[in-house]
C-alpha cells in the first residue's frame, strides 16, 4: 500500500508543479512534430523461447491528435507545457516454459496474446525537467490477437519446434484502461550524464499497477526533455545533429492484476489461469542498452531483464530493437 501511495503522491507533486510554473502563455503549445516509431522484441537472441516471446509496438505522433475528444480526460492539460499527442498500437504474445507439450501445463504460465492502441498526450517542461503522460487504453487480449497463427508460421520459417497449446490460451476479452506516468530530472553531470526519477501507474482490465524507477543516460546526447528523443522543431535550438549515448533503466512495480496471467476480468471461460495467490506482487525490471540519433532518425537496441512473474516460475531476458523518425515538421 506505501508503494501505491508513494507513486501517486510523485505523479500528483509533479501536476501540481506543471499547473503553478510561471511560464510565458507562448510555451503552451502543441508540438509540430510529426514522428513514427517502431519496436520489436523477441526472447530468442538468448536462445529461449517462453513467457514473453515476442512484441511489437507502432507508435505515430501528429498535431491532429490534439483534436481527439479522449484529451478531455487526460491528465495534464492544464499544464503550462509542449504537447505532444499520439497514438500507440502493442502487441505481445506469452506462452508457457514448453511450446512442445500439447497441454496444460499447470503451475506455468498461460498462453496469452493482447492487441491494444493507447490514446496519449505528453506534457513536456524542458525548462523545469519534468514530462506527464496520460493515455487511454482500448484493445482485446485472447485469440483474436492472432498470435497461434503468428507464432506458428514463423516457427515453420525458422525451422523451430510447433507451439502446441495455443488452443488454451486465455480466451476473447476486452482491454480498458487507464494510465500515468511522470519523469523529473534528479541529477546531472554537465551536459554528458543525465538521473532521472520515474513513477507510473495503471488501472485497467489489462494491468493494473504501481512503479518508479530511475533511468540514467551517459554520452553525447541532446537534454532528455528537450524532445522525444529525436531532433525536433520545438527542441532543436543548439541541439546536437548526432548523439551516442548509453542509458540505463531500473524499476520496481507492485502488481494489483495481470491478464496475461489471470484472464481477462469480464469473461472467465479461458481454459486456464493462475489465482491471485500465485502472482508474485513485487517485480523488478532492468533494462540497458546503446542509443544512435542522427538528425531525424533514432536506432536504439537494448536488452531487458524481469524477475519472476509468478510464484515458482524464472526471471527473463529478452532483446528489443527500437527506430524513431521524424519524417515531417510543420509549422
Amino acid at each position: 500500500m506505501r508503494y501505491w501511495l508513494s507513486t501517486l503522491l510523485l505523479i500528483l507533486t509533479l501536476i501540481r508543479t506543471g499547473r503553478a510554473q510561471k511560464m510565458p502563455p507562448d510555451s503552451s503549445v502543441v508540438s509540430p512534430d510529426h514522428l513514427i516509431a517502431y519496436s520489436f522484441a523477441n526472447d530468442a537472441f538468448f536462445r529461449t523461447d517462453y513467457y514473453f516471446t515476442q512484441g511489437m509496438s507502432l507508435n505515430v505522433v501528429l498535431p491532429a491528435l490534439a483534436k481527439s475528444p479522449v484529451n478531455k480526460i487526460l491528465l495534464g492539460g492544464k499544464m503550462a507545457a509542449v504537447r505532444y499527442h499520439g497514438v500507440k498500437l502493442f502487441y505481445d504474445g506469452f506462452t508457457p516454459l514448453r511450446i512442445q507439450d500439447a497441454f496444460i501445463r499447470v503451475g506455468d504460465r498461460p498462453y496469452a496474446s493482447y492487441i491494444y492502441a493507447s490514446l496519449y498526450r505528453i506534457a513536456n517542461q524542458p525548462r523545469q525537467r519534468q514530462r506527464l503522460t496520460a493515455g487511454l487504453d482500448l484493445g482485446f487480449i485472447g485469440p483474436a490477437a492472432g498470435a497461434k497463427g503468428f507464432q506458428t508460421k514463423v516457427h515453420e520459417l525458422l525451422d523451430a519446434p510447433t507451439p502446441q497449446g495455443w488452443d488454451y490460451q486465455v480466451r476473447n476479452d476486452l482491454v480498458m484502461g487507464y494510465h500515468v506516468a511522470a519523469e523529473k530530472q534528479i541529477a546531472a553531470g554537465g551536459k554528458f550524464v543525465e538521473l532521472i526519477g520515474t513513477a507510473r501507474a495503471s488501472v485497467g482490465t489489462l494491468y493494473t499497477l504501481a512503479a518508479t524507477g530511475l533511468l540514467v543516460r551517459a554520452g553525447k546526447m541532446n537534454p532528455y526533455f528537450s524532445d522525444l528523443g529525436v531532433n525536433s522543431t520545438v527542441g532543436r535550438a543548439g541541439g546536437k545533429k548526432l548523439q551516442v549515448f548509453a542509458q540505463g533503466r531500473l524499476e520496481g512495480r507492485v502488481v494489483g492484476y495481470n491478464a496475461t496471467l489471470q484472464g481477462g476480468m469480464l469473461n472467465r471461460q479461458s481454459p486456464y489461469t493462475l489465482s491471485a495467490s500465485q502472482l508474485k506482487r513485487g517485480i523488478v525490471q532492468g533494462s540497458g542498452g546503446l542509443v544512435l540519433t542522427y538528425g531525424r532518425v533514432r536506432f536504439e537496441p537494448s536488452a531487458t531483464w524481469v524477475s519472476p512473474e509468478l510464484r515458482g516460475g524464472r526471471a527473463h531476458r529478452w532483446v528489443q530493437f527500437d527506430f524513431w523518425g521524424l519524417f515531417r515538421r510543420s509549422g
